[in-house]
């Protein structure tokens, strides 16, 4: 791809799609690391049980990523040749293929919760724990699935401000309801109390709720998930979203086959990828438990700061489609070098303070001293690493706009497994360099995907894609 200079309207018309999605993900994020601060009050067993459940729900929970992509892909696409009705049509899709793929997930879940926690880890106090967090979340597999098609469709159509609500609202209820039901009626008190406002624990008085501790962060994730589908779906009846048909139902087999063959590389990528960084946990674990902790610390920070880089990738895949779909690649291609941009400016910032400043980062989401002192240098790897993530996101996101969701997957999967899994496990466990040495095989992933995608993208080849 030849450089070209920037264009103004569009760079500021990926920001402007970005900017509502970057908030959603932030807020998804912020109150993922709420949720990390309140259970870790529970000590760090339980932390450390709460970071490999969600770690092992979400290896499940992100086949949703390949229906969300194929609903944005076909929407966005249909968008710029003004197909209006096949947004709605491509909507339906995604919601079956959210329910096809819920059921068998939640039956296995459930059934094998035990033996799935038993294979990741090897602390006799986690198990159990982990065992009850992701017995819970598995009947949150659907709402969760629904959503990513609901997030396609919205995102497509150029409407993200939707799915920026919706999160948000969502987010608020998750870490509401977390403070009741991790702490019970008595701790809740005492903990909007130490915040210092003590006025929000009045509707958890009306009943004696007991505490349910890690279970409690499950349960209230289940919940406002379900409540996250049932506020997407009022937002249908927007006038702007009517022209696009979403309530007129249409089967066409060919259509259903068509998203199929678009989501499920990258549904599988996610399912594969997630099981990799399982295993990684995995490696971390044999080292101990407050290493496990410290990890799930580092990498939920590192979730906040690489979401502004989905945000900006997401914008500039519905640009993409759009443009592919009005035939005009060159309009494509700014939307792209407009998105790197972006994404290097803001995850480039993030990743200055976590270089230089890990030593005040860490204790906002910790106050223990050894998760402290090991998690700085792992911090600072993953400040390295962000310019080389910015990259490597934005053009996966591009990539997969543009309907070719192969590549990609086979990329992320093949830099995964081939080189960040052994090199992590080298250095943390046969050299001996403990967690430093498994972030350090981090790398391994992060830099050779962002070479590959900027590379493929280099090669114009997704101009001729057709979807």
């Amino acid at each position: 791809m030849k450089f070209i200079k920037s264009d103004k309207r569009i760079s500021s018309e990926v920001i402007t799609l970005a900017i509502p999605i970057i908030f959603s993900n932030l807020s998804r994020v912020i109150m993922g690391l709420t949720d990390m601060a309140m259970v870790s009050r529970l000590g760090v067993v339980a932390l450390a049980a709460t970071g490999m459940g969600s770690l092992l729900l979400w290896v499940v929970m992100s086949m949703g990523i390949g229906v969300r992509t194929a609903v944005q892909t076909v929407t966005s696409r249909r968008l710029g040749q003004k197909i209006f009705d096949e947004c709605g049509h491509a909507l339906h899709n995604g919601m079956m293929l959210a329910f096809l793929l819920a059921i068998p997930a939640t039956l296995l879940g459930t059934y094998y919760s035990v033996e799935i926690a038993e294979i990741f880890l090897q602390d006799s106090d986690v198990i159990p724990q982990c065992a009850s967090y992701m017995y819970i979340g598995f009947y949150g597999i659907f709402f969760v699935l629904s959503g990513f098609a609901f997030q396609g469709f919205y995102t497509g159509i150029e409407q993200t401000k939707i799915h920026m609500k919706v999160t948000i609202v969502s987010n608020l209820i998750n870490v509401y309801l977390n403070a009741g039901l991790i702490y019970g009626t008595d701790g809740v008190t005492a903990f909007f109390e130490k915040i210092g406002i003590p006025w929000m624990a009045v509707l958890w008085q009306w009943y004696d709720f007991p505490a349910m501790a890690v279970k409690g962060a499950a349960l209230a994730t289940v919940i406002a998930s379900g409540w996250m589908v049932v506020q997407y779906s009022f937002h249908i009846l927007n006038e702007k979203v009517k022209k696009y048909k979403p309530l007129q139902f249409h089967y066409s087999s060919k259509n259903l086959i068509q998203q199929i063959k678009l989501g499920f590389p990258i549904g599988a990528q996610e399912v594969i990828s997630m099981t990799g960084f399982a295993i990684f946990y995995k490696i971390i674990g044999t080292i101990g438990t407050i290493e496990l902790a410290t990890s799930e610390v580092i990498l939920n920070i590192a979730h906040a700061s690489f979401m502004p880089a989905v945000g900006v990738g997401m914008a500039a895949a519905t640009l993409v489609g759009k443009y592919l779909g009005e035939e005009n690649p060159d309009k494509a291609e700014l939307a792209i070098w407009s998105a790197l941009k972006w994404s290097l400016l803001i995850m480039g910032s993030m990743g200055l303070l976590f270089i230089f400043g890990p030593q005040w980062v860490i204790p906002i989401f910790s106050d223990d001293r050894e998760i402290i002192r090991s998690g700085i240098p792992c911090l600072q790897i993953i400040g390295i690493l962000q310019f080389f993530d910015a990259i490597g996101l934005t053009l996966f996101f591009v990539l997969t706009g543009a309907g070719n969701t192969r590549f990609p997957a086979i990329a992320n999967m093949a830099t995964c497994w081939i080189l960040f899994l052994p090199l992590s496990y080298y250095l943390s466990i046969h050299l001996k360099m403990g967690i430093l040495g498994a972030w350090i095989g981090f790398s391994a992933w992060i830099i050779p995907f962002a070479i590959i995608m900027a590379l493929k993208v280099s090669s114009g080849s997704w101009k001729q894609i057709k979807v």
